[in-house]
């Protein structure tokens, strides 16, 4: 009964470590981001300094729902928009535009250099 508690919990545990990874970095080095931020921060999830915003996670999906609530297409929008938050940790306000708000989320372009995230 332990062993198979013991084994649940490891697979728990490396399940929630592939779905939220987290960045080691050593004293000194720089994290990932593109420099942009303002330091501030807004409750949009930009203001760390490092491109990346402050939201959590899990955060992302309640503010990608409330982005794409207004688009006829919502399984695409929340598809980039889920996938751009979770590389920028950053939702623009509102239902369209405002990118400025999330450098990261308004940088990332696709192949042919049009706007990755909704």
């Amino acid at each position: 009964m332990a062993a198979k508690a013991v084994s649940f919990l490891v697979l728990a545990l490396l399940l929630l470590a592939v779905a939220f990874p987290v960045e080691v970095v050593a004293g000194g080095g720089k994290g990932k981001g593109n420099g942009y931020g303002n330091g501030n921060g807004n409750g949009n999830g930009n203001g760390n300094g490092n491109g990346g915003g402050n939201l959590k996670p899990w955060e992302c999906s309640p503010k990608c729902a409330s982005r794409c609530s207004n688009t006829q297409y919502k399984k695409a929008c929340l598809t980039f928009c889920n996938k751009c938050c979770a590389k920028c940790l950053c939702v623009p306000p509102g239902f369209y535009g405002n990118k400025g708000a999330c450098p990261c989320y308004n940088n990332w372009k696709t192949k042919e250099g049009g706007p990755k995230c909704p």
